[in-house]
Formats: structure tokens, C-alpha cells, sequence
């Protein structure tokens, strides 16, 4: 059964050590999030990357701040100009800044300033495969995971090929975490196959 964390009369919950979902705290910045993703989009727009073993993502992505993620032939990196473009990519927005740094402080890491903000726009029916984040310089800074628009699910994992994921409901929220790099849970989001999100269309 998908566990849903999400219901009104349930708030933070841990999800493993290091993980924590913020249940419903991205509600109240979601309209200025959303204005402020458009800015982003019309300097860097959403694409679709390859891995490095030639397959194309079937989410759409982009990013803002000092560097962003991407991925191509020659590898995964974080690389501080859009390929795309030519040109850095576009600053932080104020908002997504505020968010993540108030997120990473109810989850328990005071001080938290992002540099990067990775961008995925998953449209019905995509999907982004088990996985773990480890391209990061520094694994003691948290990473600040923010979901708008369809309800989604989300599974997070223990280690690769070793146990099943947890599968979990997830609708607009925020979630926060932190791990030594073999111990980020590995993870996955499934979209569904249909459906229409106002706020992010």
C-alpha cells in the first residue's frame, strides 16, 4: 500500500535518518515560486538532457544560481554555464532561496544558503529512475527537494539493489535531508499517466 503523507492532521515526518518530508510547507510560497519559474524558463528553457549512455530523460529540466546540474555524453557534472546557451545561468530567485533555507531549517540545518536549484517538470507519465545524488562537493550541506503541481509518488530506497523502496504519496510540499554520500537514500519519482496541473501548466 502507497503510504500518503499528506493528510491534513499529519505535519514533518522523518523519512530516514537524514530525510525529513516538510508535509504542506511549499503551499504558502508556491504562487511567487511559480512566477518567479517562469523569469527562469524565458532565459533557460526547460530541455531535454541525455545521460551518458545516450538515453534522453524523459523529464524536462533547467536550473538557476551559481551552477547547475547537467548531463550529456562525456558524464554527470555541475557546470556554471547552460550548455544550451553559452551563458551562466540564470540567478536564484529570491524566493526559491527563502524556501529552501527555511525548509532546511525546520528539518535541523540552521544556516543553509543554496548555490544551485535543479528544475524538473514532469510531465504525466514520466518518471525518473532509482538514483542517488552524489555529484555534490559537500555532503553535509542539505539538499532542499521542493514538489508543486500533481500529486506524485515518491519512493525512497535503501541501498541500491538491496531492498525495496518505500512508496509514498506526494503532493505540493518541501523536504530536507542530509547524509554522508553512501548513505543518501537512494530514490525515485513516479508521475501519473494523466492529468492537468493548474499552477505549473
Amino acid at each position: 500500500m502507497i503510504r500518503d503523507l499528506f493528510e491534513e492532521d499529519m505535519r514533518d515526518v522523518r523519512l530516514a535518518p537524514g530525510a525529513m518530508l516538510l508535509s504542506g510547507f511549499a503551499r504558502r510560497f508556491e504562487a511567487p515560486c511559480v512566477t518567479a519559474l517562469r523569469r527562469v524558463v524565458a532565459v533557460a528553457p526547460f530541455r531535454h538532457m541525455v545521460t551518458p549512455g545516450g538515453h534522453r530523460m524523459s523529464i524536462a529540466m533547467t536550473n538557476c544560481g551559481a551552477v547547475g546540474w547537467v548531463t550529456d555524453r562525456t558524464g554527470y557534472r555541475y557546470d556554471s554555464h547552460d550548455p544550451q546557451t553559452g551563458r551562466r545561468w540564470p540567478a536564484m530567485p529570491d524566493v526559491f532561496a527563502d524556501l529552501a533555507a527555511q525548509a532546511a531549517a525546520r528539518a535541523g540545518f540552521d544556516g543553509f544558503a543554496p548555490d544551485a536549484c535543479l528544475i524538473n517538470r514532469y510531465e504525466p507519465g514520466a518518471r525518473l529512475s532509482l538514483h542517488q545524488d552524489k555529484n555534490e562537493r559537500d555532503f553535509s550541506a542539505p539538499i532542499v527537494s521542493v514538489s508543486l503541481g500533481l500529486p506524485a509518488v515518491f519512493l525512497l530506497g535503501g541501498r541500491l539493489g538491496r531492498s525495496r523502496p518505500t512508496s509514498l504519496s506526494r503532493r505540493p510540499a518541501a523536504r530536507g535531508g542530509t547524509s554522508p554520500p553512501d548513505g543518501r537514500p537512494p530514490h525515485q519519482l513516479d508521475v501519473p499517466t494523466s492529468g492537468l496541473s493548474r499552477p505549473t501548466e
